[in-house]
């Protein structure tokens, strides 16, 4: 995909990149690189992966209908807002930690567009979650906090203006605390996942961003997946430490073999053209890999499982 988009930005913002870059260097540099972390795919997974497959199925269901809803409908946005990422247009301006490492820096069907931060969205989308529906102080403060540094990250690495990192926070606010409300204005949750993914189904007419469609697999597979689980296998959570990091050991090696099984059909000139067909593909491909998590994984948890109460776990 050629680079295309638009270019837009305060002038404050660039300057502050500028400042932000020449004056944090050095192991502070790395520290705050590494914090973007917490809105990055394989946190994400990791952290589904704990509160559904270990410490709370209910819980994980629905905070992970939230991230994935916000990771659905962030890229729809920045397909329609088209703004290039700060290091497409600024020289002074160095890309520290970019989206897909192994893809071109300047490939927006992989990079993505700017506006809004992605990470921003997920890290507010999942600890906001996790505080709202948990009610606990120490998870309030870790949904201030970790969103904080996150997009603070964003911007001194270069990948975001500090107006991405604000609309991806006030995006993901959107999506706390509306998927709730929908939830309780919509008791039947086979109508009320429609509506969802109805929000999401425009994105496939006017998107060509990679992360819009392995969201929208992911999203699909999440409610497939989580419906089989209930009508077929209906594990129990574990109150055992060691069987939770063997749950989530064995999800993330899963979720990666399936990632590379899935791909073999298709040449990876295919697969990296950017057409319709491949990113339908790549639609198709996440949400397999998603079902097959949620729903066909835990028929594994069945034998070796207490039944821990959920005031327990929360």
């Amino acid at each position: 995909m050629a680079v295309s988009g638009y270019t837009w930005y305060f002038s404050w913002e660039v300057a502050l990149i500028e400042w932000l870059q020449a004056h944090i260097t050095g192991a502070a540099l790395s520290v705050v690189s590494f914090l973007s972390v917490f809105g990055e795919e394989m946190f994400m997974i990791l952290a589904l992966g704990f509160l559904y497959w270990g410490w709370n199925k209910q819980l994980g269901k629905k905070v992970g209908l939230a991230v994935l809803t916000g990771c659905v409908w962030n890229p729809m946005i920045k397909c329609v807002v088209l703004r290039r990422r700060p290091y497409f247009d600024n020289e002074g301006i160095r890309i520290l930690r970019v989206v897909q490492p192994e893809a071109d820096i300047y490939d927006i069907a992989a990079q993505g567009f700017s506006f809004p931060s992605g990470h921003s969205t997920n890290a507010v989308a999942l600890f906001g979650s996790l505080a709202l529906r948990c009610r606990r102080r120490w998870l309030t403060v870790l949904a201030i906090v970790i969103p904080l540094l996150t997009g603070f990250s964003r911007v001194v690495t270069g990948a975001h203006y500090p107006t991405d990192v604000l609309a991806g926070w006030a995006l993901g606010a959107v999506v706390v605390f509306l998927i709730p409300v929908l939830e309780n204005k919509i008791p039947n949750r086979a109508a009320f996942y429609a509506l969802l993914l109805a929000t999401a189904v425009p994105g496939m007419f006017y998107c060509r961003s990679e992360d819009y469609f392995t969201a929208f697999g992911l999203l699909a597979g999440f409610m497939a997946g989580t419906f089989l689980e209930e009508k077929y296998v209906n594990f129990e959570n574990t109150g055992n430490l060691l069987r939770i990091i063997l749950r989530i050991a064995g999800g993330v090696a899963l979720y990666i073999v399936l990632n590379k099984v899935l791909k073999l059909p298709f040449s990876e000139e295919f697969l990296d053209s950017g057409s319709m067909g491949a990113l339908l593909v790549r639609t198709a491909r996440y949400m397999i890999i998603a079902v097959v998590a949620f729903g066909v994984y835990p028929m594994l948890f069945r034998k070796d499982a207490k039944k821990v109460p959920e005031t327990e776990l929360l």
